[in-house]
């Protein structure tokens, strides 16, 4: 009789902790499905600015490869991007929002179509016109440059100080600069509510 009333113990032990275990499980695999409608942060701006100029042309399929990918990493449904062509003059070539897989393809398409040509990109423009359309709270904005006198055109302008960048990523014969657009205004409003308080 206390066999039978041990196995029995036993046996609900066993029930108990297979079903413990299954309703883990399930716990885990239905955050696993919703954790990441959760971790979806809010649309921003994202602008892309292209050397248009000729000295694009040696490195476009380098760059092409390295920013779509780039893209697949930080693009989030329903951002809003705004691609620039840096030639002699700096030109829009797509602007829209990214809706799954086709609206991240019109991006990639937009920069494989870029027709390098002048000797030298237009930052400043682009640099400009990108800081006066940002809609979003935060922007990330991606300046890539193959000419190498090209930012230091930039650099003797008035729009020098939108050259702010937090990122440089060296390749061969070009650059990729993470740059905070309207950072300068940023730092000050913050400086000043700070030392407000």
């Amino acid at each position: 009789m206390k066999r039978t009333a041990s196995f029995k113990k036993y046996y609900e032990f066993r029930t108990n902790l297979k079903n413990i275990k299954i309703l883990l499980f399930l716990v885990f695999a239905g955050f696993s499905v919703l954790a990441p409608a959760y971790a979806q942060r809010a649309p921003i701006d994202i602008n892309l600015i292209i050397d248009g100029s000729s000295s694009f042309t040696a490195v476009k399929n380098e760059v092409i490869t390295w920013v779509s990918g780039r893209l697949d990493q930080i693009l989030a449904e329903g951002d809003r991007v705004t691609v620039w062509s840096a030639g002699t003059q700096s030109k829009i070539i797509y602007t829209g929002k990214t809706e799954g897989a086709p609206g991240r393809e019109a991006v990639k398409k937009s920069i494989r179509d870029i027709a390098p040509m002048g000797n030298s990109p237009d930052f400043s423009g682009a640099l400009r016109d990108a800081a006066t359309r940002q809609s979003s709270s935060y922007s990330y904005t991606l300046l890539i440059s193959a000419s190498p006198a090209a930012l230091s055109s930039v650099l003797s302008t008035r729009q020098a100080g939108l050259l702010r960048f937090s990122r440089v990523e060296e390749f061969t014969n070009w650059r990729a600069l993470v740059v905070g657009l309207n950072i300068d205004a940023k730092v000050k409003k913050s400086a000043a509510a700070f030392f407000a308080q």
